[in-house]
């Protein structure tokens, strides 16, 4: 470690130091003020021999006049261990659910990895090498009808929930990290919440939900409170990924990693560029925001050898609800699709209010089929699909032309519409398997004509709803 009394001045977050020698980038350092006030940052920075630091709180009141500044030789880590589950931390990696720090060894000898030591590992970890990527395969089932039938979701796929201000994005998140499971026997499934920018009541909502389900002990939080530092926003899904990483490929979980918001992570990127001097880019964010988010984006996936796997499901606001706005463009090029909140369902009182002619699962046939789910998902998928965009357009002509203009089979996509919606998409809380999910479509389905379902064969239909045969 190495001391230094040649701080130059500090701006918000940000200390200049003077006259460094040998100081490496994001290195942690203490800086310590005249009248013994002691604060943390790491450097973000290095211009010649000058270090900008930046703080983990803000240094407003910060005396640097006679202060000093220690250069700890490395960058910020974070303990883990096996009993890393159950587990809150606030958004620097402090524990705030009272249970005092982590312990090195897991309290449950059944868990197989009871006496795993404590380690201590760098935050910033890296994307996955391309070439260690593993093809992902398994179906994750969140029991969200308008996610697992048209938008399903496989271990190691990064796919962000579009959301918009005062749409039920924490409800669905809630549902989803309480509901959702593998089909597959014996596998481990645990969920990483990283809360970046949040309020008390949402932090509350969510650790309430956890509880009443019986999930927070397969579960480990990290917490940045909307009033709590930005710096530590940008830390938060760092800890959070570091945590999943750990997880996943030391001890063989399958992970399911939640962040909400990510815009307000890229709100806080923004304001800490903003007050580096830095040339700004599209709205004002920085110019490698497209980066920093790929470093975390990219960390999700499977890796070959491991057993393991990360899955990530952010969550981002888009502001007027606006898809082009640079926060949701930038991620819709960096992830395999894209989950839509819709806010004309939502004042319909349709929970949850998931659009799906705009959302979008690349990976989506990795996870349907026999084997994964059952061997006629993808065509009632399909057929969902096709039907729903049909009787959309049935549904803007008879309000030009009135119900009673349109033909019988007209008629009979406005009935599946309203179905569709009724009985499909509104499920509330409801906790669906796919088995179920399958099922309520089916039934909507049923409603149709037999020749208007072109997407299904009659063998698949006779197995599964052989009564629309018989019409």
């Amino acid at each position: 470690m190495k001391a230094y009394k040649t701080i130059d001045s500090i701006k918000g977050p940000l200390v200049f130091i003077e006259r460094v020698k040998n100081v490496g980038y994001q290195e942690l350092v203490q800086i310590t003020d005249a009248n013994g006030r002691e604060m943390a940052g790491q450097v973000i920075a290095l211009d010649g021999s000058t270090a900008m630091v930046q703080l983990f709180k803000d240094g407003a009141g910060l005396q640097i006049d006679g202060g000093k500044a220690v250069f700890q030789g490395e960058a910020k880590k974070f303990p883990l261990s096996p009993s890393l589950l159950g587990r809150t931390f606030d958004g620097g990696g402090k524990p705030i659910d009272g249970l005092g720090v982590l312990e090195g060894e897991s309290q449950d000898i059944n868990l197989g990895f009871a006496s795993l030591p404590q380690e201590y590992r760098d935050i910033n970890g890296a994307a996955i090498n391309p070439f260690r990527r593993a093809e992902p395969h398994s179906y994750i089932q969140t029991g969200v009808s308008t996610i697992d039938l048209t938008n399903t979701i496989v271990k190691g796929q990064k796919i962000p929930i579009f959301s918009g201000s005062g749409l039920p994005d924490l409800q669905l998140l809630a549902q989803i990290a309480t509901q959702a499971k593998t089909n597959e026997k014996g596998d481990k499934f645990v969920v990483v919440v990283a809360g970046m920018g949040i309020t008390n009541d949402q932090y509350s909502y969510l650790k309430d939900e956890l509880e009443k389900s019986g999930s927070l002990a397969r579960t480990v939080m990290f917490v940045n409170r909307a009033s709590d530092s930005i710096v530590e926003r940008i830390l938060t899904p760092r800890l959070a990924l570091t945590a999943s990483e750990y997880l996943a490929y030391e001890l063989g979980y399958s992970v399911l990693t939640l962040m909400f918001d990510l815009t307000n992570y890229a709100n806080a990127m923004r304001e800490i560029s903003a007050s580096k001097n830095e040339i700004p880019g599209r709205s004002g964010y920085p110019g490698y925001m497209y980066t920093d988010l790929a470093l975390l984006l990219e960390r999700a996936g499977t890796v070959e050898g491991k057993e393991g796997s990360i899955t990530q499901i952010p969550i981002l606001t888009m502001p007027n609800d606006d898809k082009t706005h640079v926060v949701p463009d930038l991620t819709g090029y960096i992830t395999e699709g894209q989950i839509v909140l819709n806010r004309l369902l939502h004042k319909r009182g349709i929970t949850p209010p998931v659009d799906i002619l705009n959302s979008l699962s690349r990976l989506k046939d990795k996870g349907q089929g026999e084997g994964k789910t059952r061997e006629d998902h993808a065509d009632v998928a399909d057929q969902i699909f096709a039907s729903l965009s049909e009787s959309i357009r049935q549904e803007e002509l008879a309000l030009v032309l009135g119900r009673d203009s349109l033909t019988e089979t007209g008629k009979k996509y406005l009935d599946f519409n309203k179905a569709y919606f009724e009985k499909f998409v509104n499920q509330g809380k409801e906790n669906r398997d796919i088995t179920e999910t399958l099922q309520v479509a089916w039934d909507i389905l049923a409603i149709l004509p037999r020749e208007e379902l072109k997407k299904v064969k009659d063998d698949i239909i006779k197995k599964y709803k052989p009564e629309i045969l018989e019409k």
